[in-house]
């Protein structure tokens, strides 16, 4: 009996020990998964997913008053875009211009795929940043800039600093890499680079961009300024509103974006501010203006002087208007919707051919 007692004891044993062997390896195992998803949950969650559209938003100055960004390898493939070119004037190329794509083999039109540009208010200047991703020869770039410019070298970058032709201005730029160019217009470049981002601002910069993700050309607008005031400056005595001015200077942020879609581009404009009133008033002067162009559209003298064509384009933007009021908790928006058309370039197009001088006038730069 002993020797059989003892080989249940081993058993017994043997059984414990191997089940204290499968609780450690499953406990390892749940604390590696653990592990691993809180590692890669932190690097979704802290870093961007390396789109290229994502890297050059990121590199933009938090302390920005405006960010642009155009994705130009995208709209070239959009009809309604090559419809816009070809209504678009065409400036005449500059003859340093021209050299440049001779020398270098780029030309913007051709080999931009994407551009980024901040405007940074500094005292009563404003100063430009901006990455731009595209087909670029370095070695040619490089040559070209150093026949007139100069290069230094800090943080392990080369930064070129080019003058600019008939003036005392200067361009820098700088290779992030092959396929990716920062430039500024002054000397400072290494400034922009280099400078560090306050997490409050960032986190508002890109709490916007990831809204417009979908949009391939965008503008984003923080308010330091009085933009409605500027805005009805420029506009036409008859069509300035001191209303609508102060409500757009009661906005914290504007947005402005575009997405081709088939044959039109469709545009979205949003103000916001954090005062529901400003947002509910701002919105019933938008929709007041939309009706009042549309009862302007069918006046009489209107129907008379008007164009035809124009007209019914004019009639199909405003129908397409749609303006409306969002709530995101700390900030109230005010939306406006509408779309560009064949038949408003069209019609755009006829008038600005009928009204154009004998002889075109040299556009200024």
């Amino acid at each position: 009996m002993k020797p059989f007692q003892m080989g249940q004891s081993q058993i017994r044993e043997q059984s414990v020990e191997a089940m204290r062997k499968r609780r450690s390896i499953g406990l390892a195992a749940v604390v590696v998964v653990l592990g691993a998803a809180v590692f890669f949950g932190y690097r979704e969650w802290r870093a961007p997913n390396g789109s290229p559209r994502e890297e050059m938003l990121a590199l933009m100055p938090s302390d920005a008053s405006a960010v642009f960004f155009v994705d130009l390898g995208g709209l070239r493939q959009a009809p309604i875009i090559a419809q816009i070119y070809v209504w678009a004037p065409k400036p005449q190329a500059e003859s340093d211009y021209a050299q440049f794509v001779k020398d270098t083999g780029f030309d913007f039109e051709r080999d931009v795929e994407r551009i980024a540009i901040a405007v940074e208010k500094r005292g009563q200047d404003y100063k430009l940043f901006a990455i731009l991703d595209g087909n670029f020869d370095r070695q040619k770039i490089s040559a070209y800039a150093l026949n007139d410019g100069s290069i230094t070298r800090t943080g392990g970058r080369e930064i070129f600093s080019v003058p600019v032709s008939g003036t005392t201005r200067k361009i820098s730029f700088a290779f992030l890499k092959n396929g990716r160019i920062a430039l500024n217009n002054d000397s400072n470049l290494a400034l922009f680079l280099d400078a560090k981002r306050g997490s409050e601002d960032v986190a508002e910069w890109r709490a916007r961009f990831e809204r417009l993700a979908g949009s391939a050309v965008f503008a984003v607008v923080r308010q330091d300024a009085a933009i409605g005031a500027a805005l009805s400056a420029q506009a036409p005595g008859g069509y300035r509103s001191p209303q609508l001015s102060a409500l757009l200077d009661q906005l914290q942020w504007i947005t402005l974006a575009g997405k081709p879609e088939n044959d039109r581009l469709r545009i979205v404009a949003e103000g916001e501010c954090t005062a529901e009133a400003t947002a509910r008033q701002l919105a019933d002067v938008l929709n007041g203006v939309v009706i009042l162009a549309e009862g302007g559209l069918n006046d009489a003298r209107t129907r008379r002087e008007l164009d035809p064509a124009m007209r019914e384009a004019y009639r199909e933007l405003l129908k397409s208007a749609d303006v409306s009021k969002l709530d995101r908790g700390e900030t109230k928006s005010v939306r406006l919707i509408f779309e560009i058309t064949p038949n408003l370039l069209e019609a755009a197009r006829a008038s600005a051919k009928d009204s154009s001088p004998a002889r075109p006038a040299r556009p200024r730069l």
